[in-house]
């Protein structure tokens, strides 16, 4: 099973005039939609559509992870759309929505993820190891950190979603 290790913080606004300044490239934008099929403790199977905006591609993939914090594990592989359409259709769920924006800051690529049914923007970090992570030093427009905070996971964000 692969790690990702990640931080995430609590982007406070786009940071627009970082890319008028030329320190932010935006390197590719995509509209998800993220369905879980299962939840359990500290592990969950999803599932996600993945439209790139610029070319109207459309991959779809299936995922587990399992832990909490800043490193978990995690299996991800690609399906076809009519395997995604079963699932959805047999689940019923409401799919939680967002625009992500992948960009090139200094050597680092970051996530920007612009929730469609909520008001939250989450910035999010990856690297190679936790030691890396832990010594990453954040810009304040990054924002609070929320890597270990619950509350702003997606996956209480989509169960939230189910309730409404």
């Amino acid at each position: 099973m692969a790690l990702e290790i990640e931080r995430k913080f609590l982007l406070p606004e786009f940071p627009a005039a970082l890319l008028d300044e030329q320190g932010l490239r935006i390197e590719k934008e995509q509209m998800i939609e993220q369905t879980y099929l299962a939840i359990h403790e500290d592990q969950e199977l999803r599932v996600r559509k993945i439209s790139d905006v610029k070319t109207g591609l459309t991959e779809y993939t299936h995922t587990f992870k399992k832990g909490h914090g800043i490193a978990r594990e995690e299996v991800e592989y690609s399906i076809s759309a009519g395997l995604y359409e079963q699932m959805i259709a047999k689940h019923g769920a409401v799919p939680l929505i967002k625009k992500r924006t992948t960009a090139a800051w200094g050597n680092r690529l970051i996530e920007i993820d612009e929730y469609e049914q909520i008001e939250l923007r989450v910035l999010e970090v990856e690297f190679a190891s936790v030691s890396e992570a832990e010594r990453f030093v954040p810009p304040a427009w990054f924002g609070r950190d929320i890597s270990s905070d619950k509350r702003y996971s997606n996956k209480k964000v989509w169960k939230q979603l189910q309730s409404r």
